[in-house]
């Protein structure tokens, strides 16, 4: 019993049939060659002309041809010729069959690419014979076909295994690499998980560069060299590292039979360093640097991981730093605010103590503003919220401005302060209070960290249209491993409870900003501890005519002279002591006052009183200060009277709204006194100079 054939397997070659085609015109001679070779048990296939067999022989495929010379359309020869063009048909075997052959037609016959010439009448074993040979060969070179055709799938087969193991391979690694490398957010946790995926699997020796600010930093080597050995590189290695570096590309490196595949590990567009794969130059082929790349960019994420989280907790440390600090300087000036109100509540207190006291309080009253706004013009600066005004303003006149405000803490050190500044004079464009705090903040800190009867010298030299500014001292120096971090926000070298100078370290980070928002640039320097600094600040600048030195508008705002005309002023403030003590003052000064200290109070005060200005806090319980603002706009009694926001939010969005409530001005606490006097002596003129800056 015959069992089927299963799918995809191929019958033996034996029992498949091949095809023999013959063209001849002629009915009878079919009949005669279809008996002679039915013993072949083969497929006979007529074709009564020329064009038939061409048409046969584009649709199937033939052991053999057997073709006569003479036919009426299209001969046997001519035949014969169209079948060779066809790619086909170009080597299957022609046999003539012909009553009659000379030599020039032989000839012609075999240079077509016949096989033979069989005379006519045939001879049946003949005939059947070469045919028989023909159709052998036909099946040896069909089965020889099979054969490369399966050895070809054969090794198709074996080289996607082999792909597909390999990619198994490589994902396996690559899982495990990423594994590894997000294990710890500790950088050298991180670098050691780097240097275990690259060795052994992508080089025999792996060398990690740290860049910092495009400079190497840090070199690292696994296997780890001996405590005496240094890493050497070649001086072509180090060049492909740099330029690797520079170019953020990827390098590969070849000297002899050693190589090294040079990959940047980039974060953001920046480089961060780069991985140095060091082996024979055979194993770094195009897969091996493939694999390194994908690596390497994995141990990127993982670097650029670490050094975030590190930065974080540095950050952190510092933040809960400076909170400690804050308020211990905060603390600080109230413990003598403190003990001055307890002497002045005494008894028999006589007039010069009661004078010392009110100066103590005064002095550090000065210094919590000091603290705070700094603490506010830090935050705004790092917000992006500051906009400096500039203004031409000549380096004599800004230095002037910034040694008057600082000479009082310079004296009372007993420190010689020397000014050094170039003969001709020199023009600024800039924010002339904010570069005055930035020099007034760097003389502070210099006589801040320099002992009594030491020296500071303030120089400023003029070339190629800019300024260096230089604050120097003979001090305590600055520690070379923290001179990196000394403009940082929050940044001190010295932590200690026991600390000689107080400070925020906000100061520097203020200088920074400041310079910066005018286009200019800061560097510190400093030998070390106990060798004095050195604070350079540069800016744009040009030179100037004497005409030009003159600046007017560095004078000294005083509040306006002469008698003031009677005002009524209404001060709206849930704190009762700010609200008492500012009425006091303005009663000082002459003017009728009126407080509340919520916001329906105020509208009824206001409503009876018609307050000429209102001194509005924003602070307020139940409704705030800006829907106060707007109630007060629309009473007929208030409606005209001028409206200052007196309060401790001073961030954009606070004097934005102010605006939209109608206030004309907006003051932080505590306000400038002066500043207020001169507002409240003439409203009319304060609003009118507004709206001139304004415009």
């Amino acid at each position: 019993m015959t069992g089927a054939v299963a799918p995809g397997i191929t019958q033996p070659l034996e029992q498949e049939k091949v095809n023999i085609l013959v063209v001849d015109d002629l009915p009878e001679k079919h009949v005669v060659f279809r008996s002679i070779l039915d013993e072949l048990g083969q497929n006979i296939i007529s074709a009564r002309s020329g064009q038939e067999a061409l048409r046969y022989i584009l649709e199937q495929e033939f052991a053999v041809i057997l073709l006569d010379v003479n036919m009426p359309d299209i001969d046997g020869l001519e035949t014969a010729g169209l079948i060779r063009q066809y790619k086909k048909s170009a080597q299957t075997p022609i046999v003539f069959i012909t009553a009659y052959v000379d030599e020039r037609q032989a000839k012609r016959g075999y240079a077509l690419g016949a096989v033979d010439y069989i005379p006519s009448p045939v001879v049946p074993e003949v005939l059947r014979s070469k045919v028989r040979v023909f159709v052998e060969l036909f099946r040896m070179n069909r089965q020889l076909q099979q054969q490369a055709a399966a050895r070809e799938a054969l090794a198709r087969s074996e080289a996607a295994r082999a792909a597909a193991e390999e990619a198994i391979h490589r994902a396996d690694y690559l899982a495990e690499a990423s594994q590894l490398l997000s294990r710890s957010l500790n950088i050298e946790d991180t670098i050691q998980a780097m240097f275990d995926v690259a060795v052994p699997m992508l080089a025999e020796r792996a060398i990690l560069a740290l860049v910092t600010d495009g400079t190497i930093t840090r070199i690292e080597t696994h296997p780890s060299l001996g405590n005496d050995e240094r890493e050497t590189m070649p001086e072509s290695l180090r060049a492909a590292l740099t330029k690797s570096l520079e170019k953020k590309n990827f390098e590969l490196w070849h000297e002899g039979s050693q190589a090294a595949a040079i990959c940047p590990l980039l974060a953001g567009g920046r480089v961060r360093g780069a991985l140095v794969l060091r082996a024979p130059f055979e194993r770094l082929d195009s897969s091996r640097v493939a694999l390194a790349k994908e690596v390497v960019s994995r141990a990127s994420i993982a670097m650029e991981n670490a050094r975030l989280y590190t930065a974080v907790q540095e950050a952190d440390r510092r933040k809960n730093e400076f909170l400690a600090m804050l308020a211990h300087e905060l603390r600080n000036p109230l413990a003598p605010i403190r003990n001055a109100v307890h002497i002045m509540q005494g008894d028999d207190v006589t007039q010069p103590t009661m004078n010392w006291a009110r100066d103590v309080i005064g002095r550090q009253a000065d210094h919590m503003a000091r603290l705070i706004d700094d603490l506010l013009d830090v935050s705004r600066i790092v917000q992006g919220k500051v906009v400096v005004k500039p203004e031409k303003l000549t380096l004599a006149s800004l230095v002037e401005r910034s040694v008057e405000a600082s000479s009082p803490r310079v004296a009372a050190r007993e420190q010689m302060l020397r000014v050094e500044l170039p003969e001709q004079p020199v023009v600024l464009n800039g924010d002339a209070v904010r570069l005055a705090q930035v020099l007034s903040n760097l003389i502070n800190n210099a006589s801040k960290f320099s002992g009594p009867s030491t020296h500071i010298t303030l120089s400023a030299r003029y070339a190629d249209g800019e300024v260096k500014i230089s604050v120097k001292d003979d001090g305590a120096g600055i520690d070379p491993a923290f001179l990196p971090h000394i403009f940082d926000l929050f940044a001190q070298a010295d932590q200690s409870l026991d600390r000689a100078q107080g400070g925020l370290g906000i100061g520097l980070t203020l200088v920074k900003h400041l310079v910066e928002l005018h286009g200019g640039r800061v560097a510190a320097y400093s030998e070390g501890v106990g060798r004095g600094a050195e604070i350079v600040i540069t800016l744009p600048a040009q030179l100037a005519g004497a005409a030009e030195a003159s600046d007017a508008s560095l004078r000294a705002r005083k509040p306006a002279g002469g008698a003031k005309a009677p005002a009524r002023i209404l001060v709206v403030d849930d704190l009762a002591a700010s609200a008492e003590t500012l009425m006091t003052l303005l009663e000082m000064e002459g003017y009728q006052v009126r407080t509340a200290s919520e916001g329906m109070a105020a509208l009824k005060v206001a409503e009876e009183f018609k307050p000429d200005v209102v001194l509005l806090d924003i602070g307020l319980p139940g409704m705030n200060g800006f829907e106060v603002a707007h109630r007060l706009r629309t009473q007929p009694e208030s409606r005209d009277a001028l409206l200052i926001a007196l309060t401790g939010y001073g961030e954009a969005e606070s004097r934005s709204r102010s605006a939209q409530a109608g206030f004309d001005f907006h003051m932080v606490k505590p306000a400038d006194v002066n500043l207020l006097l001169s507002m409240l002596a003439n409203p009319q003129q304060a609003r009118r100079a507004k709206s001139a800056k304004i415009a």
